[in-house]
Protein backbone atom coordinates (compact mmCIF):
# COMPACT_ATOMS: atom_id res chain seq x y z
CA UNK A 1 0.00 0.00 0.00
CA UNK A 2 1.09 3.58 -0.61
CA UNK A 3 2.06 5.92 2.25
CA UNK A 4 -1.15 8.04 2.05
CA UNK A 5 -3.34 4.92 2.19
CA UNK A 6 -1.35 3.59 5.14
CA UNK A 7 -1.71 6.90 7.00
CA UNK A 8 -5.47 7.07 6.46
CA UNK A 9 -5.75 3.45 7.61
CA UNK A 10 -3.60 4.13 10.69
CA UNK A 11 -5.65 7.21 11.61
CA UNK A 12 -8.90 5.23 11.31
CA UNK A 13 -7.51 2.36 13.39
CA UNK A 14 -6.25 4.71 16.12
CA UNK A 15 -9.68 6.35 16.25
CA UNK A 16 -11.29 2.91 16.53
CA UNK A 17 -8.87 2.11 19.34
CA UNK A 18 -10.04 5.27 21.12
CA UNK A 19 -13.65 4.07 20.92
CA UNK A 20 -12.65 0.73 22.44
CA UNK A 21 -10.61 2.42 25.20
CA UNK A 22 -13.56 4.63 26.12
CA UNK A 23 -15.88 1.60 26.27
CA UNK A 24 -13.38 -0.58 28.14
CA UNK A 25 -12.77 2.16 30.74
CA UNK A 26 -16.30 1.51 32.02
CA UNK A 27 -15.15 -1.95 33.13
CA UNK A 28 -11.35 -1.80 33.52
CA UNK A 29 -8.96 0.67 35.11
CA UNK A 30 -6.29 2.44 33.06
CA UNK A 31 -3.51 0.13 34.23
CA UNK A 32 -5.36 -2.97 33.03
CA UNK A 33 -6.05 -1.44 29.63
CA UNK A 34 -2.40 -0.41 29.20
CA UNK A 35 -1.24 -3.86 30.33
CA UNK A 36 -3.35 -5.74 27.79
CA UNK A 37 -2.53 -3.25 25.04
CA UNK A 38 1.18 -3.86 25.74
CA UNK A 39 0.92 -7.65 26.02
CA UNK A 40 -1.05 -8.03 22.78
CA UNK A 41 1.36 -5.63 21.07
CA UNK A 42 4.36 -7.71 22.19
CA UNK A 43 2.82 -10.94 20.89
CA UNK A 44 1.88 -9.25 17.60
CA UNK A 45 5.42 -7.95 17.03
CA UNK A 46 6.96 -11.30 18.02
CA UNK A 47 4.93 -12.92 15.26
CA UNK A 48 6.13 -10.29 12.77
CA UNK A 49 9.76 -10.80 13.84
CA UNK A 50 9.51 -14.57 13.38
CA UNK A 51 7.99 -14.14 9.92
CA UNK A 52 10.66 -11.64 8.84
CA UNK A 53 13.56 -13.41 10.51
CA UNK A 54 14.51 -10.31 12.50
CA UNK A 55 16.12 -9.98 15.92
CA UNK A 56 15.11 -8.24 19.14
CA UNK A 57 18.72 -8.01 20.35
CA UNK A 58 19.65 -4.36 20.86
CA UNK A 59 22.89 -2.48 21.49
CA UNK A 60 21.09 0.49 23.06
CA UNK A 61 18.90 -0.91 25.88
CA UNK A 62 18.98 2.33 27.89
CA UNK A 63 17.59 4.29 24.95
CA UNK A 64 14.71 1.82 24.68
CA UNK A 65 14.13 2.00 28.44
CA UNK A 66 13.91 5.80 28.33
CA UNK A 67 11.66 5.79 25.28
CA UNK A 68 9.38 3.19 26.88
CA UNK A 69 9.13 5.12 30.16
CA UNK A 70 8.24 8.38 28.42
CA UNK A 71 5.94 6.80 25.83
CA UNK A 72 4.04 4.67 28.34
CA UNK A 73 3.52 7.68 30.62
CA UNK A 74 2.00 9.58 27.69
CA UNK A 75 -0.14 6.55 26.79
CA UNK A 76 -1.50 6.18 30.32
CA UNK A 77 -2.42 9.85 30.52
CA UNK A 78 -4.10 9.67 27.11
CA UNK A 79 -6.14 6.56 27.97
CA UNK A 80 -7.21 8.07 31.28
CA UNK A 81 -8.24 11.34 29.60
CA UNK A 82 -10.36 9.39 27.10
CA UNK A 83 -12.30 7.91 30.00
CA UNK A 84 -13.05 11.42 31.32
CA UNK A 85 -13.52 13.59 28.20
CA UNK A 86 -15.46 13.55 24.96
CA UNK A 87 -13.53 11.30 22.59
CA UNK A 88 -12.63 14.01 20.05
CA UNK A 89 -11.45 16.37 22.81
CA UNK A 90 -9.07 13.80 24.31
CA UNK A 91 -7.69 12.85 20.89
CA UNK A 92 -7.25 16.50 19.88
CA UNK A 93 -5.26 17.30 23.03
CA UNK A 94 -2.97 14.32 22.43
CA UNK A 95 -2.41 15.43 18.82
CA UNK A 96 -1.00 18.70 20.18
CA UNK A 97 2.41 16.97 20.19
CA UNK A 98 3.51 18.76 16.98
CA UNK A 99 2.71 22.13 18.54
CA UNK A 100 4.57 21.17 21.72
CA UNK A 101 7.62 20.28 19.61
CA UNK A 102 7.45 23.70 17.98
CA UNK A 103 7.38 25.23 21.47
CA UNK A 104 10.43 23.16 22.43
CA UNK A 105 12.25 24.58 19.39
CA UNK A 106 11.33 28.13 20.45
CA UNK A 107 12.40 27.50 24.04
CA UNK A 108 15.64 25.86 22.92
CA UNK A 109 16.46 28.83 20.66
CA UNK A 110 15.89 31.25 23.55
CA UNK A 111 18.02 29.20 25.97
CA UNK A 112 20.82 28.97 23.40
CA UNK A 113 20.82 32.75 23.13
CA UNK A 114 19.64 32.95 19.53
CA UNK A 115 19.63 36.51 18.29
CA UNK A 116 16.32 35.98 16.57
CA UNK A 117 13.59 33.44 17.26
CA UNK A 118 11.61 32.36 14.20
CA UNK A 119 8.34 34.32 14.52
CA UNK A 120 6.53 31.66 12.51
CA UNK A 121 7.21 29.10 15.22
CA UNK A 122 5.97 31.50 17.89
CA UNK A 123 2.81 32.17 15.88
CA UNK A 124 2.27 28.43 15.38
CA UNK A 125 2.45 27.78 19.13
CA UNK A 126 0.03 30.63 19.86
CA UNK A 127 -2.46 29.41 17.24
CA UNK A 128 -2.23 25.87 18.59
CA UNK A 129 -2.97 26.94 22.14
CA UNK A 130 -5.74 29.21 20.89
CA UNK A 131 -7.27 26.10 19.37
CA UNK A 132 -6.97 24.32 22.72
CA UNK A 133 -8.85 27.13 24.42
CA UNK A 134 -11.67 26.86 21.89
CA UNK A 135 -11.84 23.08 22.16
CA UNK A 136 -11.89 22.97 25.97
CA UNK A 137 -14.05 25.98 26.79
CA UNK A 138 -17.28 24.74 25.22
CA UNK A 139 -16.86 20.99 25.71
CA UNK A 140 -15.71 20.56 29.32
CA UNK A 141 -18.32 19.51 31.82
CA UNK A 142 -18.22 19.45 35.63
CA UNK A 143 -15.25 17.49 36.96
CA UNK A 144 -13.54 17.17 33.56
CA UNK A 145 -10.65 19.57 34.27
CA UNK A 146 -8.32 16.74 35.49
CA UNK A 147 -9.00 14.85 32.26
CA UNK A 148 -8.20 17.96 30.22
CA UNK A 149 -4.91 18.41 32.09
CA UNK A 150 -4.04 14.75 31.51
CA UNK A 151 -4.80 15.15 27.79
CA UNK A 152 -2.56 18.21 27.51
CA UNK A 153 0.26 16.45 29.36
CA UNK A 154 -0.10 13.38 27.15
CA UNK A 155 0.48 15.54 24.07
CA UNK A 156 3.50 17.25 25.60
CA UNK A 157 5.11 13.98 26.74
CA UNK A 158 4.30 12.36 23.37
CA UNK A 159 6.40 15.08 21.74
CA UNK A 160 9.37 13.95 23.84
CA UNK A 161 8.66 10.33 22.92
CA UNK A 162 8.68 11.15 19.19
CA UNK A 163 12.08 12.80 19.58
CA UNK A 164 13.36 9.64 21.27
CA UNK A 165 11.97 7.46 18.48
CA UNK A 166 13.87 9.63 16.01
CA UNK A 167 17.06 9.14 18.02
CA UNK A 168 16.54 5.36 18.06
CA UNK A 169 16.04 5.36 14.30
CA UNK A 170 19.30 7.26 13.85
CA UNK A 171 20.98 4.65 16.08
CA UNK A 172 19.97 2.00 13.54
CA UNK A 173 17.10 0.41 15.48
CA UNK A 174 14.38 -1.07 13.22
CA UNK A 175 10.76 -0.04 13.72
CA UNK A 176 9.56 -3.42 15.00
CA UNK A 177 12.19 -3.42 17.76
CA UNK A 178 11.14 0.05 18.93
CA UNK A 179 7.47 -1.00 18.97
CA UNK A 180 8.29 -4.25 20.83
CA UNK A 181 10.17 -2.63 23.71
CA UNK A 182 7.56 0.11 23.97
CA UNK A 183 4.87 -2.58 24.24
CA UNK A 184 6.94 -4.41 26.85
CA UNK A 185 7.20 -1.22 28.88
CA UNK A 186 3.43 -0.77 28.68
CA UNK A 187 2.87 -4.36 29.78
CA UNK A 188 5.08 -4.00 32.88
CA UNK A 189 3.92 -0.50 33.84
CA UNK A 190 0.26 -1.36 33.30
CA UNK A 191 0.49 -4.47 35.49
CA UNK A 192 2.05 -2.44 38.32
CA UNK A 193 -0.33 0.50 37.99
CA UNK A 194 -3.40 -1.74 37.94
CA UNK A 195 -2.63 -2.90 41.48
CA UNK A 196 -2.52 0.61 42.95
CA UNK A 197 -5.45 2.38 41.31
CA UNK A 198 -8.62 2.88 43.38
CA UNK A 199 -10.61 0.64 41.01
CA UNK A 200 -9.32 -2.92 41.54
CA UNK A 201 -8.89 -5.33 38.62
CA UNK A 202 -12.16 -7.03 37.65
CA UNK A 203 -12.85 -10.48 36.20
CA UNK A 204 -13.25 -10.68 32.44
CA UNK A 205 -16.42 -11.30 30.51
CA UNK A 206 -16.76 -11.89 26.78
CA UNK A 207 -17.43 -8.26 25.85
CA UNK A 208 -14.62 -6.93 28.05
CA UNK A 209 -12.09 -9.42 26.71
CA UNK A 210 -13.13 -8.58 23.15
CA UNK A 211 -12.57 -4.86 23.81
CA UNK A 212 -9.10 -5.46 25.27
CA UNK A 213 -8.16 -7.67 22.33
CA UNK A 214 -9.44 -5.02 19.90
CA UNK A 215 -7.42 -2.28 21.65
CA UNK A 216 -4.20 -4.25 21.35
CA UNK A 217 -4.72 -5.31 17.73
CA UNK A 218 -5.97 -1.92 16.52
CA UNK A 219 -3.19 0.02 18.28
CA UNK A 220 -0.37 -2.25 17.12
CA UNK A 221 -1.63 -2.54 13.54
CA UNK A 222 -2.05 1.24 13.39
CA UNK A 223 1.43 1.77 14.83
CA UNK A 224 3.00 -0.57 12.27
CA UNK A 225 1.08 1.04 9.39
CA UNK A 226 2.09 4.53 10.49
CA UNK A 227 5.72 3.52 10.94
CA UNK A 228 5.75 2.03 7.44
CA UNK A 229 4.13 5.16 6.00
CA UNK A 230 6.81 7.40 7.51
CA UNK A 231 9.49 5.04 6.17
CA UNK A 232 8.31 5.23 2.54
CA UNK A 233 6.38 8.52 2.34
CA UNK A 234 6.89 12.24 2.82
CA UNK A 235 6.94 13.47 6.40
CA UNK A 236 4.73 16.52 5.84
CA UNK A 237 2.10 14.59 3.87
CA UNK A 238 2.03 11.86 6.50
CA UNK A 239 1.76 14.36 9.35
CA UNK A 240 -1.11 16.12 7.60
CA UNK A 241 -3.04 12.88 7.00
CA UNK A 242 -2.41 11.79 10.59
CA UNK A 243 -4.77 14.53 11.74
CA UNK A 244 -7.64 12.64 10.13
CA UNK A 245 -7.64 10.79 13.45
CA UNK A 246 -9.27 13.85 15.01
CA UNK A 247 -11.97 13.86 12.33
CA UNK A 248 -12.66 10.14 12.71
CA UNK A 249 -12.77 10.48 16.51
CA UNK A 250 -15.13 13.43 16.23
CA UNK A 251 -17.51 11.38 14.08
CA UNK A 252 -17.28 8.33 16.35
CA UNK A 253 -17.88 10.44 19.45
CA UNK A 254 -20.88 12.13 17.90
CA UNK A 255 -22.45 8.92 16.58
CA UNK A 256 -21.64 6.51 19.43
CA UNK A 257 -21.40 8.63 22.58
CA UNK A 258 -23.63 11.63 21.78
CA UNK A 259 -20.67 13.95 22.35
CA UNK A 260 -21.63 17.62 21.99
CA UNK A 261 -21.03 19.35 18.65
CA UNK A 262 -20.28 23.08 18.92
CA UNK A 263 -18.96 25.59 16.44
CA UNK A 264 -16.23 26.63 18.88
CA UNK A 265 -14.98 23.04 19.29
CA UNK A 266 -14.87 22.47 15.54
CA UNK A 267 -13.02 25.78 15.03
CA UNK A 268 -10.54 24.86 17.76
CA UNK A 269 -9.84 21.47 16.17
CA UNK A 270 -9.26 23.16 12.82
CA UNK A 271 -6.77 25.58 14.42
CA UNK A 272 -4.88 22.73 16.12
CA UNK A 273 -4.75 20.70 12.90
CA UNK A 274 -3.50 23.73 10.96
CA UNK A 275 -0.93 24.59 13.61
CA UNK A 276 0.30 20.99 13.69
CA UNK A 277 0.77 20.83 9.91
CA UNK A 278 2.62 24.17 9.86
CA UNK A 279 4.76 23.12 12.83
CA UNK A 280 5.79 19.96 10.99
CA UNK A 281 6.76 21.96 7.91
CA UNK A 282 8.80 24.44 9.98
CA UNK A 283 10.61 21.64 11.84
CA UNK A 284 11.56 20.15 8.48
CA UNK A 285 12.97 23.50 7.39
CA UNK A 286 14.96 23.85 10.61
CA UNK A 287 16.38 20.34 10.16
CA UNK A 288 17.26 21.05 6.52
CA UNK A 289 19.06 24.27 7.45
CA UNK A 290 21.02 22.70 10.31
CA UNK A 291 24.54 21.81 9.13
CA UNK A 292 25.63 18.22 9.56
CA UNK A 293 28.61 18.27 11.91
CA UNK A 294 29.33 14.55 11.69
CA UNK A 295 32.36 13.22 9.83
CA UNK A 296 33.12 9.90 8.19
CA UNK A 297 36.40 9.31 9.86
Amino acid sequence: MSAPVLMVLASLLFAGMGVCVKLASQQYNTGEIVFWRGLIGMLFVLGVVRLRGGSLRTAVPLMHLTRAAVGVTALMLWFWSMSRLPLATAVTLNYMSSVWMAMFLVGGAILMGAARVDPRLVATVMVGFGGVALVLQPSLGPGQAPGALAGLLSGMISALAYLQVTALGRAGEPEYRIVFYFSMGGCVAGAVLAQFLPTPPRPHDLSGAALLLAIGLLATTAQMAMTRAYAIGRTLSNASLQYLGIVFSFLFGMLLFDDPVTLEAVAGMALIIGAGVVATRLRQQVAANTPDTTTDG
